[in-house]
């Protein structure tokens, strides 16, 4: 099973504060990276949260599969060998 969880980082001004939602599980990673380019392509910023990023990985896993965000067009996925985030 897959999850896709997306990070929105807030900001008051003052501090800023990390918020993580976890948009669903899937049985397919492709599945669970669809819903994220769909919440990703639908993100608005605004003036407290300008910057969000969107995860995919195993459901439990602190290690991400596939990875993007908010202020670029391009995404990463998980080099298993090295276990390193490689542009896809």
């Amino acid at each position: 099973m897959f999850e896709c969880v997306v990070f929105i980082d807030r900001f008051d001004g003052v501090i800023s504060v990390v918020e993580e939602s976890r948009l669903g599980e899937y049985a397919e990673e492709t599945a669970a990276i669809e819903t994220a380019r769909a919440h990703r392509a639908g993100f608005v910023p605004s003036i407290d949260s300008e910057y969000a990023w969107w995860v995919v990985r195993r459901c439990g896993d602190m290690l991400a599969r596939w990875i993007a965000d908010s202020r670029s067009t391009r995404e990463f996925v998980l080099d298993i060998r090295s276990g390193q985030l490689v542009e896809a």
